[in-house]
């Protein structure tokens, strides 16, 4: 009987040697588990903390010109400027909305083209080339003609800016 009460013994010793050897085995996969979880969540923060805001005024176009600030490529001063500054700017004859629009015009030191700045379009602006001395500048559709002491810009024979 001896014999038998060996092998419980031993096989109640090899039990209870396994399961703490499961034990410990748990405890540091516990602890392997949180310091992964910690590492991914500082590092996850890092990550966020790089992410830095939209510079304002960081948001050049291909001229180098920065749309926040004002600014808009002229093609005939070959720079950016801004619109509103102009010395030369139209105001809209029938506005559409509760609000009137500004057109601005730039022309070559020469007088031979005329760059008018007009909202809502594809383009930034349109060229307008002197039909002759003392005459109108026009491309397609729009002509720009002097009038009184200004100009009027003209879109299908109707006066859409002066």
């Amino acid at each position: 009987m001896s014999g038998f009460f060996y092998i419980l013994e031993f096989q109640y010793f090899k039990s209870q040697l396994w399961h703490g050897f499961y034990q410990v085995e748990n405890i540091n996969n516990r602890k392997m588990k949180k310091t992964i979880l910690f590492s991914a969540m500082f590092l996850g923060s890092l990550a966020f903390a790089q992410k830095t805001a939209p510079v304002v005024g960081g948001d050049k176009d291909a001229h180098g010109c920065k749309g926040s600030a004002g600014y808009t490529y002229s093609q005939i001063k070959n720079d950016c400027v801004r619109v509103f500054e102009q010395k030369i700017k139209l105001t809209e004859v029938k506005p559409e909305g509760s609000y009137t629009s500004m057109a601005a015009v730039i022309f070559s030191n020469d007088m031979q083209k005329a760059e008018v700045f007009i909202p809502n379009i594809k383009l930034n602006s349109i060229i307008l080339n002197r039909l002759g001395k003392g005459k109108a500048w026009k491309k397609g559709e729009y002509i720009l003609k002097p009038y009184k002491k200004g100009y009027q810009l003209i879109k299908d024979n109707v006066v859409i800016y002066k």
